[in-house]
């Protein structure tokens, strides 16, 4: 299009929207338009009834453009006979990744795999690792996980070039998930240098350190709270690489994230897409060439209701949605009856072949960043941008993030935006389809495994409070 066409394109848009102005502003009849067409996100980002098409921004691309993203199945079954026979149907039926989520793990939701290198030989026994993504999720064992991984790996013989893998070490979402470190926050800095030396001396493929935002989001944060949250503990990952003599610009791809999508399709497409500016701002002002994010996505647990847990279907397939066009590089999508427990095959078939709905049926993945040059979609990202850049300035200024959270600030903000959230439901101004609206007059029965629930282990020091997974629902007087 020549630059004269460009223009008139766009006098036509400008003329439309005034005319729709006109139109609306008659339709309203006196009534306010900022108080009946505009609304805003928690964190207080504008959002339009209507936008122009942008005029600026740049595509936001996976890691690699040219694959779909990785289908991952959650491992967390106790029983490693059940597990184990898990990991199998779900390789043969269209999974191309795999989450290995351990006991006491903060996003283990009271269950998970035995913790042990025993588990991984288990688990992975017959498992094709050069054609699998494998993450291990972010656990307060997860360095000696990485251990016994890549000795299995050692002992395999496996070629590192071809694996997918992240090792899921994160000591902020450790420490704001269980209120516990294994040493204290000294000792940590101190040695966990030494340890990604180490493991840059090895070789080691794949994401080293993660920068988990599932934690808080499950606890009730904000969108730029998380963004904030996780743009913080990437930065002090930065400085650990630095410390371990490591060159920042062979250290950042090292570096990953995982966020969680909800039901709001458009505000967790622009949260994937403002977390790559902003991994990107962050490098750029470290003076390296910026590495694209890799980051992982996995559906809300804080979203998911026990009342007519069918409807979890549809809230998961829209944030699946959300995650794929936002281009994450890898989805996991939380089982339906989760809320009520262990989910038994059926909810974890129904989680698989929603994401292999969208890949392999409606190729999703055939465009990237298909929000690209959207209006509405661009000015929530950049809304998000400007709103967990001040978050993460704010954390900095605190001492960083494990200092934040030491010192309660960072919960703090979190309960309050959690407590407002839950005031929303409970008044009526938000509703939850199934539990506070259209309640069903009865409800089945949702199948679950048999399994204990067991508690986050209370080993470890230097205390803070810990952020602990809360459903919406759990607060609401019509979810009882």
């Amino acid at each position: 299009m020549g630059a004269g066409a460009a223009m008139e394109t766009l006098e036509t848009e400008k003329a439309g929207r005034r005319r729709w102005l006109e139109l609306a502003d008659k339709a309203l009849d006196g009534a306010s338009f900022e108080d009946r067409l505009v609304s805003h996100t928690e964190d207080g980002v504008r959002i339009e009834p209507l936008y122009e098409r942008a005029a600026e921004g740049e595509p936001s691309l996976r890691v690699n453009p040219e694959a779909a993203w990785a289908i991952v199945q959650r491992v967390d079954d106790p029983d490693l006979d059940r597990a184990k026979a898990q990991v199998e149907d779900d390789l043969s039926q269209g999974a191309t990744g795999l989450a290995l989520v351990f006991e006491g793990a903060p996003n283990a939701f009271g269950y998970g795999l035995p913790a042990g290198a025993e588990t991984l030989e288990r688990i992975l026994e017959g498992v094709s690792l050069n054609q699998v993504h494998l993450r291990v999720d972010v656990h307060p064992s997860s360095r000696a996980m990485a251990d016994w991984l890549v000795e299995l790996l050692t002992r395999r013989r496996v070629d590192p070039a071809k694996l997918s893998l992240s090792f899921g070490i994160d000591p902020a979402a450790i420490f704001a998930g269980t209120g516990r470190l294994r040493m204290s926050i000294e000792a940590l800095q101190a040695s966990m240098p030494q340890s990604l030396a180490h493991f840059f001396a090895m070789g080691v493929p794949g994401i080293l350190l993660e920068a988990d935002g599932r934690v808080f989001h499950n606890a009730g944060a904000t969108e730029a709270q998380e963004l904030g949250i996780m743009l913080a503990s990437a930065v002090a990952h930065l400085r650990l690489f630095e410390e371990a003599r490591q060159a920042l610009i062979y250290a950042a791809p090292h570096i990953g994230f995982a966020v969680s999508v909800d039901q709001d399709q458009f505000v967790s497409m622009a949260k994937i897409r403002a977390l790559r500016q902003l991994w990107k701002r962050a490098q750029e002002l470290c003076s390296i060439p910026p590495s694209v994010a890799h980051i992982h996505a996995e559906t809300s647990y804080r979203m998911m209701t026990r009342q007519d847990p069918e409807t979890n279907i549809l809230r998961s397939t829209i944030a699946c949605f959300a995650a794929a066009t936002g281009g994450a590089d890898t989805i996991s999508i939380l089982p339906h009856t989760i809320a009520h427990g262990l989910p038994a095959p059926f909810a974890r078939r129904i989680a698989r072949n929603t994401q292999l709905i969208m890949a392999n049926e409606s190729h999703l993945d055939h465009v990237g960043d298909p929000a690209s040059g959207s209006g509405g979609i661009e000015a929530l990202t950049n809304g998000l941008c400007e709103t967990a850049w001040s978050v993460f300035q704010q954390i900095e200024a605190e001492g960083g993030i494990l200092a934040s959270l030491q010192s309660g600030r960072i919960q703090q903000r979190i309960n309050a935006a959690r407590t407002q959230r839950a005031v929303a439901f409970d008044s009526g101004h938000r509703t939850i389809v199934g539990t506070t609206l259209h309640p069903a007059a009865t409800e089945r029965q949702a199948e679950t495994l048999p399994a204990d629930h067991r508690a986050v282990p209370a080993d470890g020091v230097v205390f803070c409070e810990a952020l602990l997974p809360g459903r919406i629902d759990e607060s609401l007087g019509a979810a009882e």
